[in-house]
């Protein structure tokens, strides 16, 4: 924060001043504890909305293990691993479906 300790505002119940302070002050309270100091508020949630790829089941199952094993969730596993992939100044990338049988088995990635 660039603010100055005197304009910094702190928050009612907790007392913190950074999101740090707030974060350490929950990791140790329950909000069933000040639930009568909280008040009724409306906010706006402006989020933008995520695109979705669905995966086969036993897929999903192996990148979840492995996902586990780095201490990392399943979707920021493979986001790590497509951007890795992921076209590289100037240099397209493109993926060719395999398929054995008619059902598809496996993505190539190779250069255009």
């Amino acid at each position: 924060m660039n603010e100055s300790k005197a304009t910094v505002r702190r928050t009612s119940i907790s007392e913190a001043e950074t999101l740090e302070e707030i974060a350490e002050f929950w990791d140790t309270h329950s909000l069933a504890d000040y639930w009568d100091q909280t008040h009724e508020v409306e906010f706006t949630v402006r989020a933008t909305r995520r695109p979705r790829v669905t995966l086969d089941p036993d897929l999903f199952f192996r990148i979840e293990t492995e996902a586990r094993k780095r201490a990392l969730l399943p979707e920021a596993l493979v986001n790590l691993w497509l951007d890795e992939i992921a076209p590289v100044a100037g240099r397209d990338i493109f993926l060719s479906l395999k398929t054995c049988g008619g059902v598809p088995h496996r993505i190539e990635w190779a250069h255009r």
